[in-house]
């Protein structure tokens, strides 16, 4: 599919897709925290920086975004420069894919995702999209 989305619309078009898309995932967080569905809302901020770190991929290698949910490993694919803090975080915050999934860890994620361990994790995730989204103008 994101070969003929790539003939289609060429690789810009694409970066601006798996923009759009980060931010309305973002949004999507947001009103899932709005509405106390905590463990939704890790999963929907995990999902906006997943593909905004694939919009800057494709912007800067100019081809199809890898596939993979790490965000670390989608970081250093982009070539971008993650110091220890953000490692830590963008490492934590990749748990909220896997663990808002699947059926194995839904419990244990939904017991975690309280209140405060969840605003904690919006702030980290929404400074985090902030300073990736000055890669990706």
């Amino acid at each position: 599919m994101i070969k003929c989305q790539k003939q289609m619309m060429g690789d810009s078009s694409i970066a601006n897709y798996w923009k759009n898309s980060a931010t309305d995932a973002l949004d999507t967080a947001d009103k899932l925290f709005a509405s106390k569905k905590y463990h939704h809302s890790l999963f929907f901020l995990h999902l906006a920086v997943e593909k905004l770190l694939k919009a800057i991929y494709v912007q800067r290698k100019n081809e199809a975004a890898p596939v993979g949910h790490d965000l670390i490993r989608l970081a250093e694919k982009a070539k971008i420069a993650l110091d220890e803090k953000m490692m830590r975080e963008l490492a934590e915050i990749s748990t909220f894919n896997v663990a808002a999934r699947y059926d194995d860890y839904k419990f244990k994620f939904y017991k975690k995702a309280t209140y405060e361990f969840t605003l904690k994790w919006q702030e980290i995730g929404k400074r985090l999209f902030k300073q990736f989204s000055l890669l990706n103008p």
